[in-house]
């Protein structure tokens, strides 16, 4: 990703509506689907760090600043992994000191290590997600899950996939496939920021008209438009109340899918 827009990602990941709702869209389902996961006493939903923890082993891939750690760590004992040595060490100002540098690619963990697994808009950087999938496989424990997110649709395509350094955009189709495998088998998979398509498909629209023409700013993407603090509240209102119908549903479309998966005991590790 684009140092510019690594830095204002990290300044806006607690106010910009996209990842607060992504982050209480993501939990929720995580609640939901992983009860055994949760304190024995119950964990308020979308608590963050200094709740009551479960005692699973939780690492997340791709964590850049640790903007997701805090809420992770209700599940147990948080380690993450960054290619980005800089954000390593923000991971560690911040508080988390089992954060490593390294690769998807080959994970410096042991076989069977961790009960859940989380890759957040993370497996689209990688150029071999297959390979990557089968390392979270290997290191992931029988019967734990591994719950990931990614962009929907490569027709969506525009610079600000260009900025974060994306290799690919998904389908529900694809990214069933590229798990299966892995050597992982999907339970839920479901499109979301449903809600807001009708308003993010022009504004794509016109920033692939803009850059054919050579209008379109440098630098520009999503988060870089500024919005006001009331419209922000709105936009959040509406992306984050997708997490209730979410609960029983899963959408046919959206601008973004996630999906939890179980390894697969018929499909022999390599």
């Amino acid at each position: 990703m684009d140092r510019v827009a690594y830095e204002n990602f990290k300044d806006l990941e607690h106010s910009h509506f996209w990842f607060v709702s992504r982050r209480r869209i993501f939990f929720d389902q995580l609640d939901q689907l992983l009860p055994e996961l949760l304190p024995q006493n119950g964990a308020e939903r979308g608590a963050d760090r200094g709740a009551d923890r479960g005692s699973g082993r939780v690492l997340e891939i791709g964590c850049g600043a640790g903007g997701m750690l805090g809420p992770l760590s209700r599940y147990g004992e948080i380690a993450g992994l960054d290619i980005d040595h800089e954000y390593v060490g923000v991971c560690k100002e911040r508080g988390f000191p089992n954060v490593l540098c390294g690769s998807g690619y080959e994970l410096p963990f042991k076989d069977d290590a961790f009960d859940l697994i989380c890759l957040f808009d993370t497996i689209e950087h990688i150029p071999d997600d297959e390979q990557a999938l089968r390392e979270v496989r290997r290191v992931l424990k029988p019967g734990g899950a591994l719950f990931v997110s990614v962009p929907a649709y490569q027709w969506l395509w525009s610079q600000n996939d260009r900025i974060a350094h994306h290799q690919r955009r998904y389908t529900a189709t694809r990214l069933r496939s590229v798990l299966k495998r892995a050597g992982l088998k999907p339970q839920r998979i479901s499109y979301f920021n449903t809600f807001l398509l009708p308003i993010i498909i022009p504004s794509v629209l016109w920033q692939k008209l803009m850059d054919r023409l050579g209008r379109l700013p440098e630098g520009y993407n999503n988060t870089s438009v500024k919005i006001r603090p009331w419209q922000n509240r709105i936009l959040t209102a509406i992306m984050s109340g997708e997490r209730l119908p979410l609960r029983w549903l899963r959408f046919p479309l959206g601008h973004s899918l996630f999906a939890l998966s179980r390894p697969d005991a018929e499909s022999p590790q390599s």
